[in-house]
């Protein structure tokens, strides 16, 4: 599978902050602007969530809700399960940046490309992720003030940053939906581009505090190596309780595969801002698992959805014998 475009340009971006950080002045300069973009990022991520959208599709609220539980229960609970590896596999600090990564809300643009390609329950892939968007800005730094504490960099006066410079963003860009909304939909292009600049600079302020700091010298490949397997089971873990899961809560196929999809990943987009006024100037190695993770699942999910595509594909081809479509047929008949 090839790798994230995307990911190619955050890794640059983090080249780039090694070799020239951002020192001085100009660090504080890169700071006010990366603040002044999350904002703005979050602005209008508030403008494209159609209120109306996300009300309709509580209807469809089991499936919501099971998508709720596994990005905000099932997977902080892995998170601090990974507790005891500390300190033979991971440090502390990747550690912190496990735990927090396990707290991120999950995708929305990848979940519903999945769960398309797979042909699953789109409408519901949607919702579920945008649910799961709006629940994380207020439950991402809830849960971080409790499982994280002061020990991974949160207080009060983080919580009050990130009501100042995510939540309240957010709501204005809601309020103004009204008038702006339109713009915004018909320059999806654009502002993708905005989205996705201000995140790279959220990326290179952070890692230029990690440089000047020297924090890389505690991370040797051999713990990059155990993140990643860590990861790895993690994300195995998630695949496997959202399908079996959803068999056993007895949704449709079509729910299952929005379930997978949008119950077993993390947002790079949402997090990455969020670990920035977080963690601070701490944030080079907290975003450093969500980042490795975000290129996992999506190797692996794009490969899991090409294969319930083929099964999907397989049934509807697979002539049936005429007198089982006849039984079929009639036991429907009579039910009715």
């Amino acid at each position: 599978m090839p790798i994230d475009p995307y990911i190619l340009l955050l890794l640059g971006t983090v080249g780039l902050a090694a070799l020239f950080p951002a020192r001085g002045p100009a660090a504080d300069v890169a700071s006010g602007a990366s603040t002044a973009a999350v904002a703005l990022l979050f602005f209008l991520y508030g403008a494209r969530l159609s209120t109306r959208e996300a009300l309709d599709g509580l209807r469809h609220w089991r499936l919501h809700v099971t998508v709720l539980a596994c990005t905000f229960l099932l997977f902080p609970l892995l998170g601090l399960a990974a507790r005891g590896l500390v300190p033979v596999i991971l440090t502390h600090p990747l550690y912190q940046g496990l735990l927090f990564l396990t707290l991120v809300p999950s995708t929305v643009q990848s979940s519903i490309a999945f769960t398309s390609m797979a042909r699953g329950n789109v409408p519901a892939a949607i919702c579920a992720g945008s649910f799961s968007s709006l629940v994380g800005i207020i439950a991402t730094p809830l849960l971080a003030a409790s499982l994280l504490g002061s020990s991974g960099g949160f207080s009060a006066d983080s919580l009050l940053k990130i009501v100042l410079q995510l939540l309240v963003p957010f709501l204005a860009g809601q309020l103004l939906r009204r008038w702006i909304g339109g713009f915004v939909t018909r320059r999806k292009q654009v502002l993708g581009l905005v989205d996705r600049g201000s995140i790279l600079l959220v990326v290179y302020t952070a890692f230029s505090a990690g440089m000047v700091q020297g924090i890389w010298h505690q991370v040797s490949p051999a713990r990059l190596g155990g993140l990643f397997v860590v990861e790895a089971v993690i994300l195995a873990v998630m695949l496997l309780v959202t399908w079996y899961g959803g068999k056993a809560l007895r949704f449709g196929r079509a729910d299952r595969i929005a379930i997978q999809f949008a119950g077993s990943k993390k947002s790079l987009a949402a997090g990455l801002p969020m670990a920035s006024v977080l963690f601070g100037a701490q944030a080079a190695l907290a975003v450093l698992p969500l980042m490795l993770f975000h290129q996992m699942q999506l190797i692996v999910c794009a490969m899991i959805a090409k294969r319930r595509a083929r099964e999907a594909a397989s049934e509807v081809t697979a002539p049936q014998p005429a007198a089982t479509t006849r039984t079929a047929v009639c036991t429907g008949t009579r039910s009715g």
